[in-house]
């Protein structure tokens, strides 16, 4: 599978990082060429420089039209209308510019030649909408898919396994998310009053596409999961608090057990951990959510709450490369 990248930003980077780390674990699967309206040299110096993950422990350089990666060279294009090029060979364009929600632009790689599209974020210009761990069985041969959002590949998941087990009845989450480029370094004028703010001073409260989402996702808990988010002033990793109440009777040892069986299968999209972490200790993980056994929690009236990390940065690339993968 012949993989193209429309824009080289933290997610772009971040599945070239996964991929380059790991190419046995996606075998068949290649990237072949790099889109992105910044100067070639400063794509270059993001790449092999990167404040959340470190440096790039191998070599990083530029030739003319490349990017070279531990001498592995990938045509590196700069336009901003990606149907100018010529992408006939390239099985799907992993468009992670974040602006494809329109058809207009989502469709701009399937303009260009390539035979699909998987956007990194939400789309109403997707065909399907494809979590890894819950409804991947949806996926046929779509031609513009999305991957969901980062919050969503965490939540949708654990709803599925939490109502496979015991059904479930209605729930709330709360995101609590590290902050992102959407948001100012300093005040600034905003659509969004609460995220015009400093987003390295305050906890912001503020909305999530997850519950809309989850509904798309698996519609037969549509409607019963509410959602909020609060950004918080760190740079990496975010985390689900999930309260909900369930149709049998549960155990938070029971609970933890599917947890953990969960986090046993290979490639897993739902990992655990029994030790008491923090968000920093969770950076680069793979998995969509690591469920904290110690937080799991049942009240005398059966409201469950489950509490799970994810690197919103690095599982949702590796889930890009899953859900590519799946689309061959």
């Amino acid at each position: 599978m012949r993989v193209f990248l429309n824009g080289f930003g933290r997610i772009g980077r971040s599945v070239l990082r996964a991929w380059a780390l790991a190419p046995g674990r996606w075998p068949g699967l290649e990237i072949v060429g790099i889109n992105d309206i910044a100067a070639p040299e400063m794509c270059a110096y993001l790449f092999e420089f990167d404040s959340v993950f470190g440096p790039w422990r191998g070599s990083v350089s530029l030739e003319p039209g490349l990017l070279v990666v531990d001498g592995r060279p990938l045509p590196l294009m700069r336009v901003s209308d990606l149907s100018l090029l010529d992408l006939r060979g390239v099985d799907v364009v992993m468009e992670c510019t974040g602006r494809a929600d329109s058809l207009e632009v989502a469709g701009r790689g399937r303009a260009a030649g390539a035979q699909r599209i998987l956007v990194s974020g939400p789309s109403a210009a997707a065909e399907v909408t494809v979590v890894l761990g819950a409804n991947e069985a949806v996926l046929r041969d779509q031609r513009i898919v999305s991957n969901a959002s980062c919050t969503t590949n965490a939540l949708a998941p654990l709803v599925r396994l939490l109502d496979s087990h015991w059904g479930v009845v209605t729930g709330s989450m709360v995101t609590i998310h590290c902050y992102t480029g959407s948001q100012p370094t300093v005040d600034a004028p905003a659509a969004d009053f609460s995220r015009s703010r400093a987003a390295a001073l305050s906890m912001v409260p503020t909305t999530t596409s997850a519950q809309r989402l989850l509904d798309q996702v698996l519609p037969g808990v549509a409607g019963r999961i509410g959602g909020s988010a609060v950004r918080v002033p760190t740079a990496s990793v975010s985390a689900v608090d999930l309260c909900v109440m369930l149709e049998r009777a549960v155990t938070v040892t029971a609970v933890n057990a599917a947890f953990r069986t969960a986090a046993q299968a290979l490639n897993a999209v739902i990992g655990a951990t029994d030790q008491a972490l923090v968000s920093s200790d969770l950076r680069s993980r793979p998995e969509s959510v690591v469920m904290a056994c110690p937080e799991t929690r049942l009240t005398r009236g059966g409201m469950l709450r489950v509490f799970g990390w994810y690197d919103n940065e690095w599982g949702f690339s590796n889930r890009m490369l899953d859900v590519a993968a799946l689309m061959a």
